[in-house]
């Protein structure tokens, strides 16, 4: 009788999980590359849609990987969701491979209003940050809403409509809290070049980056370092940011080299954190940084 009962009991629990397996695949399912990008899609489709965010918490999005079960969901996804603009350098082959198999896609740097890297070692290349600028990302959102609506109904142009409200919100008031900052203080410094958008949008100056061009996968020269030294020196900028997925050992050793205190306070620019961190979404990430900035470098 207990083997019949224990037999029983396994067939049920086999039944409730493969029913619960149907459940989930009944639902459109949306990839998004990054986390940024998979918090805002989240916030737009609500649970009829299946979500999978495949960078992790604390990531960097140019180098990180994603295993064989991920990259074959990609292929076979309703929507494919990428920054692109040479965001994703490490998941370059799984776009490409999900794009010739028909996947339809939607890449969030084809509809903002791209901007240049402002540094010389860049050669130009299109700037793929443009989230540090809430305006740009309410393009984005315009882009996303109707394609989500296609698979989760009606309520994600509802949500849609709410958390736009909530970008714009975000964008005034960062733009009255660093127009507090007096003008000849509003320079910026960082592991590298990724304040571009919040710089040409809020007026900042960009005195360099430790690491040269757009990518963390770069590494920096002692040249490079000695002329940021002497343009920290001479611009007497109080404070310099370090991004939480990238080290910050280079910027403190930046701050020690300058011929006066420097502060280094971390800010979160390519990667949300997990739940328990600073910076679990898009919209707490962007005011973190912003009330980080405003007091680094106000007086």
């Amino acid at each position: 009788m207990r083997r019949i009962l224990a037999v029983l009991a396994a067939a049920a629990l086999l039944c409730l999980a493969g029913c619960s397996g149907t459940a989930a695949s009944d639902r459109p399912l949306v990839v998004v590359t990054t986390n940024i990008l998979g918090d805002v899609v989240s916030k737009l489709a609500g649970d009829d849609v299946e979500v999978l965010t495949l960078m992790r918490p604390g990531a960097d999005p140019h180098s990180f990987e994603i295993s064989a079960a991920e990259a074959a969901r990609m292929r076979s996804a309703d929507l494919l969701v990428a920054n692109g603009l040479g965001l994703e350098e490490g998941l370059q082959q799984h776009l490409d491979a999900a794009a010739a198999d028909g996947v339809d896609t939607v890449v969030a740097g084809d509809v903002v209003t791209v901007l240049p890297y402002t540094s010389a070692d860049a050669e130009g290349a299109d700037d793929p940050h443009f989230w540090t600028d809430p305006a740009q990302m309410i393009a984005v959102v315009d882009r996303l809403a109707p394609v989500l609506e296609g698979l989760g109904g009606a309520e994600v142009a509802e949500r849609s409509v709410a958390y736009r409200a909530q970008l714009e919100k975000l964008d005034a008031d960062m733009t009255a809290a660093f127009a507090a900052i007096p003008a000849e203080r509003r320079a910026l410094v960082t592991n590298h070049h990724v304040f571009g958008y919040l710089a040409d949008r809020f007026d900042f100056r960009l005195i360099g980056a430790v690491i040269p061009g757009g990518t963390t996968l770069a590494a920096p020269s002692t040249s490079d370092l000695a002329d940021l030294v002497a343009a920290i020196d001479e611009a007497k900028v109080p404070t310099i940011f370090a991004e939480s997925s990238s080290p910050d050992r280079l910027v403190r050793a930046l701050a020690e080299e300058a011929d006066r205190h420097v502060e280094v306070t971390e800010l979160f620019t390519e990667s949300l954190t997990d739940a328990s961190g600073d910076a679990p979404d898009y919209l707490t990430m962007m005011r973190v940084n912003t009330e980080r900035i405003a007091t680094g470098l106000s007086p």
